[in-house]
């Protein structure tokens, strides 16, 4: 069962990013794709799929976000993550603003990677 909920978190956290930034791409450019039905709906279905697996997994390991320092700073930089989001795909009132959010979301992912990989919520000091 840990294998199945690993790799399903594991999948869905890389199609999660790489679709929002397919998005942030078509953000830059003004394309019309960003409003079409299916690309407002298909993040919902898959960061509702990554949030369950990661619900299911800190349940099946016991381990728990403020027990565990880097399941806390997952938490902490997903919100970040989260809103910055937000902004660099439809609260940002300039181009400018929305290039900004969406370079600190993407670099907020990598810090999620990394703090999932190392299991260490300062992974550069490693």
């Amino acid at each position: 069962m840990y294998m199945v909920l690993k790799h399903t978190h594991m999948t869905c956290a890389a199609i999660s990013i790489l679709f929002f930034s397919i998005r942030g791409y078509w953000m830059l450019t003004d394309s019309h794709i960003l409003q079409q039905r299916w690309v407002r709906i298909l993040p919902h279905i898959v960061d509702t799929l990554l949030l369950a697996s990661a619900i299911a997994l800190t349940i099946l390991l016991s381990q728990y976000p403020f027990s565990q320092s880097w399941l806390t700073a997952k938490l902490f930089a997903l919100i970040a993550y989260i809103l910055l989001g937000t902004i660099a795909l439809k609260r940002g009132k300039t181009k400018a603003m929305r290039i900004l959010a969406l370079m600190l979301a993407l670099t907020t992912a990598g810090y999620i990677v990394w703090v999932a990989l190392s299991h260490y919520p300062w992974p550069w000091l490693l």
